[in-house]
């Protein structure tokens, strides 16, 4: 079929892989920045497409979008433990001690007694850690970086479920995922 001149290929539901720049909310309706559907083009909108999931809208990386609730749930559920791994700059030097904590487990200092934990930290630079979670809190690597009194700078998701950012999809630019890719990531 086509759409405004241009032929596309038609796909009963639609998963879609997106490299979200910062600046972007993952929301149809933004508060006060635009919307991740923005990037998208029109037929998405219309067809209910939607963030699985969300990223801060200082936050870039991999975001999934799509228009099968199943497809969603199966992602996010917390019972489903989907990995996601996440390269921070922080504000300040890493300290082996601030990792081995992460590690460990922190208590979120505005949720008292609730422990989050990263399944993996790997400090890739002075100011770099790579973090692996299976949660989803509300800002949960930021928090978790500050409960161990350091303040993430930057923050980039680079994986969900096995499942990387293409090295070659630029911020802005989004991709159907592949059928290998989808079966990868409701395998795990």
């Amino acid at each position: 079929f086509t759409v405004e001149d241009e032929e596309w290929q038609y796909y009963r539901l639609s998963y879609i892989l997106l490299n979200k720049p910062q600046g972007y909310e993952c929301s149809a309706k933004p508060s006060s920045n635009p919307s991740v559907m923005d990037l998208l083009p029109y037929p998405f909108r219309e067809r209910g497409v939607q963030s699985v999931g969300r990223l801060d809208v200082d936050t870039t990386g991999l975001l999934l979008l799509s228009d099968d609730g199943s497809f969603s749930h199966s992602i996010t559920s917390p019972k489903r433990e989907k990995s996601k791994v996440y390269h921070i700059t922080c504000k300040h030097p890493i300290e082996p001690e601030q990792v081995e904590k992460i590690l460990r487990g922190v208590e979120l200092k505005d949720e008292p007694g609730v422990r989050v934990v990263a399944t993996e930290a790997t400090k890739l630079s002075e100011l770099e850690l790579s973090l692996t979670i299976t949660q989803g809190k509300y800002h949960q690597v930021k928090r978790m970086i500050a409960a161990v009194g350091n303040r993430c700078e930057a923050l980039q998701r680079v994986s969900i479920a096995g499942l990387k950012l293409p090295a070659d999809l630029e911020e802005g630019e989004w991709r159907y995922l592949t059928p290998h890719e989808l079966e990868g990531l409701l395998a795990k």
